[in-house]
């Protein structure tokens, strides 16, 4: 990096160690490796990975989109915006203001139209890798706690399978041996 570039003035300051301190980390991956007892304890796990995904999204509300709806950014032919999915999650997104178009091909139209300011390049890639990660974190997230709920209710099913079985009665008695 040249001097000049390391006295730049910034405009997008990057997420840091301490916001993330901020969020609960009862839920990250040390609760992915132990044996679960059962379904109520995936249900737990699923809901700790929600909640996680959840600030995750809200932290990314508090502390990025803001600072891309100001000054400089504002005045870009694509912004930063987020996307809530089908799925039920939100996610962050390049959008033309009009909505007309969608993608990370915008942003890379916009970091060659030579009309994108020198002096906000660094900042763009910081945002599009401060975007990159946050997506990356809340996907994972998001997919973990679902594989958890549906592991959940699969032992759910398990289990009544498995009460249903013994509220029936063995015709005899040698019919509960397993054959040799």
């Amino acid at each position: 990096m040249t001097e000049q570039a390391q006295h730049q003035r910034r405009y997008f300051q990057p997420l840091q160690q301490e916001d993330f301190l901020r969020l609960e980390h009862a839920a990250y991956l040390k609760g992915l490796l132990k044996p679960f007892k059962g379904n109520g304890s995936l249900e737990d796990w699923a809901n700790q990975c929600h909640a996680l995904r959840d600030s995750l999204i809200a932290l990314a509300q508090r502390r990025v989109l803001p600072q891309v709806s100001g000054y400089p950014f504002r005045l870009l032919p694509v912004e930063l915006a987020q996307q809530t999915t089908g799925a039920g999650t939100t996610f962050l997104r390049w959008r033309k203001p009009d909505r007309s178009a969608m993608g990370v091909a915008l942003w890379q139209a916009m970091m060659d139209r030579p009309g994108t300011p020198v002096h906000l390049l660094a900042d763009l890639l910081a945002l599009e890798h401060q975007r990159i990660t946050l997506n990356m974190q809340i996907s994972l997230l998001h997919s973990l706690g679902r594989q958890a709920h549906d592991c959940a209710n699969k032992m759910a099913a398990a289990d009544a399978a498995y009460q249903q079985r013994l509220a029936v009665p063995s015709i005899t008695a040698s019919a509960d041996r397993l054959p040799p």
